[in-house]
């Protein structure tokens, strides 16, 4: 992957993330085309696929032969699949202009800090999952927020020592942890980039300078998170007359460009020292936190070896610790593959039982043993090696539950190799955050899997003042009560679901996949999987498949179009389920990734849209399934298992 640094004099700095000091640049590439001007952006009335459609972002349009656009469609020269349509044309955009897919990456997630703040931002943080198509291997880009150095054990508790009521504690200072995003995004820049940030970041600066219309998503949080923001929040989100913004509202936001002009111009030290710093540390401290300037001039990322675990004959790599996500996903499908999860319909009630089994025992080691392995020593090795998940599959039975869900008891977790005795900790609260999840892959094969978040969504609902940005409340990932490995301690990070992952082939990346979702996360991503290498769906098919969720304690929660005979059979093997179905789980992005041919999914839940490039113009085109979820016929165990090189 060709690397560039800024070529201004007055962006250029030294490093400051961890172990990437001392690295040589490569020749300037060139730059992105004209992306100063005007922007004009809202919602085409009757697309043919149910998305937004995007007009007017300079050098890019769906009509153009050089672009395809839709919920799945397929490209030879460059791929994005995001949940927002004006940062998929962006990001698609740079990659017609010669950016690799970092570039794109980057680009793309500083259009989600204009458009998409309800789930994502520069007050935030995330994990970069990158292969490099030169150096033909992954490496992670950890963007994570920190607790700062005040923080306590028992900040999240009452006089009383109770823990203070979730929805209590992600509005109070004490749950913002120091912001990673910008950090993250210049990291991945000087290691992997091809273009100066002021290039990547000037569409996300016009974008908040004139404004863009409001999606259906975004008018819906702002009107649910009302009550919970600050007074510089409603000020934003408010039309003239003081009222939340709607759907097709335009929202201009010149605080946010003038952020990002700063950093365009100075880079990291705009955010992390001076005015911008003070202004954030003083809005967390008047909340009652603790954060101070002091706390973000010292934040920094870590460089990452991914974690991996064999599959089938493919591997997963992903995001380690202290992100749960890749492990646990790594260890609910290793062991399906013991319990020859082949072997049963994909709508059967033994599919859909194996899977809730499978789930409840991963999650309980998950929940017992994970944290950050800077504050931690998680036995890791352990809990994926092939002989423990052997035999933790062995527990489980197709006609019966490892635990007696009808006394509400929950599933125990297990002693991997390295631990004595398996320890008793506090339970942690069911976590139903947002995120924003996003994939790029670019003609020369580099590729992200790029998960972001701020944690709920709109974060704590505070906007700095003046700065146009909303704060994460991260920390509320972290274990209210003490004693555990996700209990808070200073400068420790939360332990996430977040699960950015890229499947390999003989070490060559053929899936990307993530999704938002808090706890679902993790199931949604497996289920993916699942559908994919397992019943050789195509990438849509893949995460538009029902799916389920729980975790060690019942009940297993439902999306509508699990069939009925499945929740009716499972009950007399002893499952719980939930009443009533969920709303779809999370927002699954993927690129299935072939010989001579991309194929980008979007999952249809939000306005998602899948860009696919071709330097000579559309090679492949749109898939005209709605997507629907539940849609097609049963299909049976005989299914071939798709390839990703060569069957889409």
């Amino acid at each position: 992957m060709t690397r560039q640094s800024d070529s201004n004099a007055d962006e250029q700095r030294p490093s400051r993330h961890s172990g990437a000091s001392g690295l040589e640049r490569r020749a300037f590439l060139g730059t992105l085309g004209a992306t100063a001007g005007a922007l004009s952006l809202g919602t085409a009335a009757g697309a043919a696929d149910g998305v937004q459609e995007v007009t007017d972002i300079p050098g890019f349009s769906c009509d153009q032969s050089q672009f395809t656009c839709g919920q799945q469609v397929t490209a030879g020269d460059g791929m994005v699949s995001s949940v927002d349509p004006i940062a998929s044309g962006v990001a698609a955009n740079v990659l017609r202009e010669g950016g690799n897919a970092v570039d794109a990456a980057i680009a793309l997630q500083y259009v989600l800090t204009v458009t998409q703040p309800h789930g994502s931002g520069i007050g935030g943080g995330g994990f970069m999952v990158i292969y490099d198509a030169d150096e033909d291997e992954v490496s992670v880009v950890n963007s994570r927020e920190r607790a700062p150095q005040g923080s306590t054990p028992e900040m999240f508790l009452d006089e009383d020592g109770e823990p203070i009521p979730f929805e209590q504690r992600i509005q109070l200072g004490q749950a913002v942890g120091v912001p990673g995003t910008v950090m993250g995004l210049e990291t991945a820049r000087e290691l992997h980039g091809s273009r100066p940030r002021h290039r990547l970041i000037r569409p996300a600066i016009t974008l908040a300078r004139n404004g863009f219309a409001v999606d259906a998503v975004f008018a819906e949080q702002i009107a649910e998170n009302w009550e919970k923001f600050n007074a510089t929040a409603r000020e934003a989100y408010s039309d003239e007359y003081g009222n939340p913004l709607a759907a097709g509202d335009t929202h201009v936001n010149t605080d946010l460009a003038e952020t990002l002009a700063q950093i365009k111009r100075r880079g990291t030290d705009a955010f992390y020292e001076g005015p911008i710093a003070e202004d954030l540390a003083a809005t967390v401290q008047a909340a009652g936190g603790s954060l101070t300037v002091d706390d973000l001039a010292n934040y920094d990322v870590t460089l990452d070896e991914p974690v991996r675990k064999d599959w089938y004959d493919v591997e997963i790599v992903g995001q380690p610790l202290p992100s749960s996500g890749p492990s646990v996903v790594a260890s609910i499908l290793k062991m399906l593959e013991f319990l020859e999860i082949k072997a049963y319909d994909i709508r059967s009630p033994e599919k859909y039982h194996l899977f809730a089994e499978a789930t409840s025992l991963a999650w309980a080691d998950r929940n017992e043993y994970m944290g950050d392995p800077e504050f931690v020593d998680v036995p890791i090795e352990g809990l994926l090696s092939d002989e423990y998940l052997a035999e933790r599959a062995a527990q489980v039975r197709v006609d019966g539950t490892l635990a007696d869900y009808a006394a509400e008891e929950c599933v125990e977790p297990g002693v991997p190799p390295g631990i004595d005795a398996s320890p008793e900790v506090p339970g942690p609260d069911q976590e139903y955050g947002s995120t924003v999840h996003f994939s790029v892959v670019d003609a020369d094969g580099n590729a992200v899997s790029y998960t972001s978040t701020i944690e709920q969504f709109m974060g704590s609902g505070m906007m700095v003042p003046g700065r146009g940005f909303m704060l994460n409340n991260e920390l509320t990932d972290f274990d209210a009560e003490p004693g555990g490995p996700n209990e808070v301690q200073p400068w420790k990070r939360p332990l996430s679901s977040m699960s950015p992952t890229i499947v390999l082939r003989d070490g060559v990346p053929e899936f990307t996949v993530g999704s938002p979702g808090g706890w679902t996360i993790i199931t949604s991503v497996a289920q993916t999987l699942l559908h994919r290498y397992v019943y050789g769906l195509d990438p849509l098919e893949s995460l538009t498949e029902p799916t389920i969720f729980t975790t060690e304690c019942p009940p297993i929660l439902w999306e509508d179009d699990v069939p009925a005979h499945v929740r009716d059979a499972t009950e007399q093997f002893g499952q719980v389920w939930a009443d009533e179905p969920e709303d779809d789980f999370g927002n699954v992005q993927a690129i299935a990734i072939g010989e001579d041919e991309l194929v980008g999914a979007a999952d249809p839940t939000r306005d998602g849209q899948a860009v696919g490039f071709d330097r000579g113009g559309k090679r492949g085109g749109k898939d005209d399934r709605d997507g629907k979820r539940g849609r097609g016929e049963k299909r049976g165990k005989e299914t071939k298992r798709a390839r990703g090189r060569s069957d889409d």
